[in-house]
Parts: structure tokens; C-alpha cells; sequence
């Protein structure tokens, strides 16, 4: 049994007194950020300002200011005075995500971050990026090393200083944790995130967040006829595979919203075998459903209103006697017949009996999330994530959330024209083109048949789910993309799933 750790780990407080020494002797590092030209009275209002404005004088550049002091109290606080990375949000994440990671190189546990002299849209900008920053930071990756060696103290506490007004920090707290969750699941390796310890791991989290679970297994999923997620199943040894399903019910409401995830826990690519190189990353090929379920439990801990569902389609794609090939013909749950052509294709397969599951309900929204195509890294590389919509109108709102939010997304085309390069002489519809040419286009066409046109829906392509370096606030090559994005949607854009919907009509 996988244990679960504590995926919010950072302990948050906001100091409202004034400041004074004892504020600054309680931290290892504090963070103080300025506007370019701060006054004297900026500096006055700061324990040890004298100090403090001495260092900022020495400084040349003022528009791009990252400078550090020790201060003379017992403790040796480090002190950094940076100024505000301008203009959108990924370019003040990923400014956050660098003072954070300079502070942290000397193992803290105690971090203050403080914003003088700035206007309050400004202050507020730039404590919540540090906020997030510093909660991705301080969670930790499934690790597995052993040896005497003791492991450095992480990040524990955030003291937010001069927190007058207080921040809102209920939408900053619950994206972290759902980006957390996502994370930590998708860097587990394979045979410990079976697609059984998946499902339980799953379903115990859910139940921490009084969501319901439902558990969709192969004996039932033969009954549902779900012919394209068996075929992908099929060449497993264990019989664990399934479609999860997490139910936020508030009052009975109905549902509003479908979110579903590609949750292939590994991927050898099938009878159409990766290389080696190819193959290595292919535990985090389930992140899709790992950003469905973090996205699920933010929206759970913020208590929204509105009903909504989890699907989590969780299988692995082996090479084996028994596993699918080219040229199978399966019949889909809608009843859909398919002609197999590749059988690395596997995330469009187990996506499309999943759609059509979540679409029985009528949701006024579906938004599916999939580690689905390299065609997609191609096309925007790793940074941002390619976007599709049923409801053109959408693109948008799309572009205009991830702008607003950090997860950067592209919207792309899914004109009915490119059916054609599906088109089948044996089956209803080819399940990809044999040339791999517009790939995400193709698969993002070929799921739109397994969403009714009277749902909206959109269709996350997560090419920016794994990023060396990290990105934007995120410090870890694995991003967990999606939850923010997410939560931009539904709680800032717009108050519920069904205004949502109402902004995507053409």
C-alpha cells in the first residue's frame, strides 16, 4: 500500500503587527521585495533599513535587482532585495520561482517574505507568486535513496510580514496542493504506482476529501462494452486495470462538470514497441490523470458548489501474447468501431470509452487532460500545452486563463476536414494515421467522437508536463500542468462549470 505523505507540508502565517527585530530574528531568510525606486520611507520602515538601503545603493541595475545580506542579529538572517519581475503571470511565477530556489539553497526552515513600498495590486502579485513558489518548493518528490547521510531540513514555515491587508490565500493553498498531489503521483516509479495501488491510493485521498468512489473494473467495463480501453488493457498480466470514478455531490446537485485523465501508468508502446530512449519517461504517461485528480481535490477542499466527477482511466500498455496489434477492429463503448493502426496510440483508446462514460451524465462541461502526443511537444515544445475545444468561442477563454494563471496553453484547429486522414475501409474510424503527420490535431479529431456536440468540451494536451528546469513557479522537471489552469476556469473566469460553458458558445 502506497503511504500517502502530507502533500500540503508548508505551515503559512500572516503577521499583521508592525515589524520589529523579533520578526526578523525568528527566520533564516527573508525575501523583501521593492519597487524600483523606493524611497527613504520605504527603507525607515524596515528593522535595519540603514543597512538595507546601504546595499541597495551599492546596486547598479534597480530594474532587475536580486541582491543579498547577512544581518547582524544572532540568527545571521539572510536578507534578499529583489524588485518585481513585471507583466504576466508566468514571467512573476517564474521570477518567484528563482528567489525562492536561491533562498532555499541554504535549507531554511523558517522563510519570511515581505512586499514594501508597492502598490497593493503589485504587493498582492508578488506575495502570491512567493506563496506558490514556496509551497512547490517545499514539498518533496517520492524519493528512494538510502545511506547514513542525513537529508538537509526542507522548507516548513512561510511567515507573510507587514500582512496588512491579509491575503486571500484559500484559491493559492488549494492549487498547491492539487499540483502537489499531481506531481507526487506522476514521478512514482511503475512498479510502485500499479494500476491497483493506483486505484487504492486514489480512492483513500478521495475519501480524505469526502469525495465518493466508484470503481469501474474490466468484468464491468466487458458488460458497458468498452471494447477500446479492454484492447489497450488486454495485454497486461495483471488483471488491475479500470475506470475510476470520484463524485463530489454537494446537496445532490447534478453534475456539472466531467474531469477526465489518461492514466497509463506505464507505456512500452505495445506490439508497436518504443525505443529505449522513448521508453524511459513512460511512468509519468498517467499524469493526465493525476492532474484530473488534483484538479478534483482542489476543487473539493474549496468546498465549490457545483457537482462534478473524477474519471481516471488507469491501465498500462504492455507487450505481451495476449496484447492488442494492428489492423484489430474494437467496438467502443458508444458503439463506435475503430481500426487499430499503432498501437503506441494507446491514450486516445482508453480516453475515448472514458469520454463516452463521463458524457452519460450530461455535464455542462468536459475537460479531459493527457500526456497525448510528441506531435504536440513538437509543435510548442515543452512549455506550453496545446489546447482543443468542441465550442470555438473557447480558444479565447482558454489562451486568456492560462495568460491569467502562468500554465500557458495554444489553442489548435479541429476542423471536421481532418477526418479524412481517419477514414477507414474497415471501420468506422481509424483509431491515428499511419504518417503521424498533425498527431494532436488527429487525436483530439478522433476523441471529439466520443463527446456529444451538445457538450462543451475541451481537450488538454499536456506537451508542458515535463519541463527540465521546472516551470513557471514550479521548481521540479515533472510541472503537474493542469491545476491552476483548472481553477482559473472555474473560479475566476467564471463561478461554475455552467457559466463557463456559456462563455464557450459561438
Amino acid at each position: 500500500m502506497l503511504e500517502l505523505p502530507d502533500f500540503s507540508p508548508l505551515a503559512i502565517t500572516q503577521v499583521s503587527s508592525k515589524l520589529g527585530k523579533q520578526h526578523y530574528d525568528s527566520l533564516d531568510q527573508l525575501i523583501v521585495v521593492l519597487p524600483q525606486r523606493p524611497s527613504d520611507a520605504v527603507f525607515r520602515s524596515l528593522p535595519q533599513g540603514a543597512q538595507l538601503a546601504a546595499l541597495h545603493g551599492r546596486s547598479k541595475d534597480k530594474r532587475d535587482l536580486r541582491i543579498s545580506t547577512r544581518l547582524n542579529n544572532a540568527r545571521a538572517t539572510r536578507v534578499t532585495l529583489a524588485t518585481l519581475a513585471g507583466g504576466a503571470a508566468f514571467g512573476t511565477l517564474t521570477w518567484a520561482r528563482k528567489l525562492v530556489a536561491e533562498a532555499c539553497a541554504e535549507h531554511p526552515a523558517k522563510l519570511g517574505v515581505l512586499a514594501a513600498g508597492l502598490e497593493e495590486a503589485e504587493r498582492e502579485r508578488a506575495l502570491l507568486a512567493l506563496v506558490a513558489a514556496a509551497e512547490a518548493a517545499a514539498f518533496e518528490l517520492p524519493t528512494f535513496k538510502t545511506g547514513r547521510k542525513p537529508r538537509p531540513p526542507r522548507l516548513r514555515s512561510l511567515q507573510i510580514l507587514a500582512a496588512v491587508p491579509r491575503l486571500d490565500l484559500a484559491a493559492a493553498r488549494a492549487a498547491a496542493l492539487g499540483n502537489n498531489i499531481a506531481r507526487w503521483f506522476t514521478a512514482l516509479p511503475p512498479n510502485e504506482l500499479t494500476a491497483g495501488a493506483y486505484r487504492d491510493a486514489a480512492r483513500r485521498l478521495a475519501k480524505a476529501y469526502s469525495l465518493e468512489a466508484e470503481f469501474l473494473g474490466e468484468e464491468k467495463l466487458k458488460r458497458l462494452g468498452a471494447g477500446a480501453f479492454l484492447a489497450v488493457a488486454q495485454g497486461s498480466e495483471d488483471r488491475d486495470a479500470g475506470i475510476l470514478r470520484l463524485k463530489h455531490r454537494p446537496k445532490g446537485a447534478a453534475v456539472e462538470l466531467a474531469l477526465v485523465g489518461k492514466g497509463i501508468v506505464f507505456d512500452t508502446g505495445g506490439t508497436n514497441l518504443k525505443p529505449f530512449k522513448s521508453m524511459l519517461d513512460m511512468h509519468i504517461d498517467m499524469q493526465g490523470s493525476a492532474v484530473a485528480l488534483g484538479a478534483g481535490i482542489a476543487l473539493a477542499a474549496l468546498e465549490v458548489p457545483f457537482a462534478f466527477d473524477v474519471w481516471m482511466a488507469i491501465a498500462e500498455n504492455r507487450l505481451s501474447a495476449r496484447a492488442y496489434k494492428s489492423q484489430d477492429v474494437v467496438r467502443a463503448l458508444n458503439g463506435t468501431t475503430v481500426q487499430v493502426i499503432h498501437t503506441d496510440a494507446e491514450g486516445r483508446m482508453v480516453l475515448a470509452d472514458t469520454l463516452a462514460l463521463a458524457a452519460r451524465e450530461n455535464p455542462a462541461l468536459i475537460i479531459d487532460y493527457a500526456t497525448l502526443t510528441g506531435s504536440c511537444v513538437a509543435a510548442l515544445t515543452e512549455r506550453y500545452s496545446g489546447v482543443f475545444s468542441n465550442r470555438s468561442a473557447a480558444h479565447a477563454v482558454l489562451v486568456e486563463a492560462g495568460a491569467a494563471c502562468g500554465e500557458r496553453v495554444w489553442p489548435f484547429p479541429l476542423d471536421e476536414d481532418f477526418d479524412e486522414a481517419l477514414k477507414s475501409e474497415v471501420a468506422d474510424v481509424k483509431q491515428c494515421a499511419a504518417d503521424g503527420q498533425g498527431d494532436h490535431i488527429l487525436a483530439a479529431r478522433f476523441l471529439a467522437r466520443f463527446v456529444p456536440q451538445t457538450i462543451p468540451w475541451v481537450h488538454v494536451d499536456l506537451s508542458a508536463g515535463q519541463h527540465k528546469g521546472g516551470l513557471a513557479h514550479v521548481p521540479t522537471e515533472i510541472t503537474g500542468f493542469g491545476v491552476r489552469l483548472t481553477l482559473e476556469l472555474l473560479c475566476r473566469q467564471a463561478g461554475s462549470p455552467r457559466e463557463l460553458a456559456g462563455r464557450f458558445k459561438a
